[in-house]
């Protein structure tokens, strides 16, 4: 079973979210997560455990801030993770930006200093296993500086492509890519 996990103030409705539900069909949970980081990370690890309980093998799928949640589950339950313009350090990127609006239903949310901490405490400050990460940038992506992805991960499967955004234009035409890391 794959489990995309969204990016901040996404949901599992995004646009990036169809496409990969369009492709997996069946094979795929794509949870809308809160936007605070510890109960979002409380519900993928509870998925991920009921899953694996089953004896399903669980995968990953993440961009951006859901990236940083895939590393950190990554390193913890031995599992691949495709990292799409993956967030490194959330912390210092979501540092001033206060009052936000889901881009899904248009709620609002205050990002808190506790949330922030609470992302300081989950990086990593290695890769227990660099070959468990497919790791796709684009280097116009205007909000994260693919840059500290591609140094922290060196070593893992990079892909980094000219142009682009953060919102990685055309990820559909990684899926086979994504499909044969998955079952290698």
């Amino acid at each position: 079973m794959i489990i995309y996990i969204h990016g901040f103030a996404s949901s599992g409705f995004g646009s990036k979210a169809k496409l990969f539900k369009e492709k997996f069909e069946e094979d795929i949970l794509l949870p809308s997560l809160s936007y605070i980081p510890s109960l979002a990370l409380n519900t993928l690890e509870q998925i991920i455990e009921m899953l694996l309980a089953r004896n399903e093998k669980v995968n990953l799928v993440g961009s951006s801030l859901g990236g940083f949640y895939c590393i950190y589950l990554s390193n913890k339950y031995k599992i691949k993770a495709v990292l799409i313009n993956p967030a490194i350090y959330p912390s210092k990127t979501l540092e001033k930006i206060g009052m936000q609006t889901n881009y899904y239903d248009n709620s609002s949310f205050e990002v808190k200093k506790e949330h922030l901490n609470f992302l300081k405490s989950m990086e990593q400050d290695n890769i227990k296993s660099k070959k468990d990460f497919l790791v796709l940038l684009q280097k116009e992506d205007e909000v994260l500086n693919y840059k500290e992805a591609e140094l922290f991960l060196k070593g893992s499967s990079l892909h980094i492509e000219e142009g682009g955004n953060h919102s990685f234009e055309n990820i559909q035409k990684y899926f086979k890519t994504i499909s044969d890391f998955f079952k290698a």
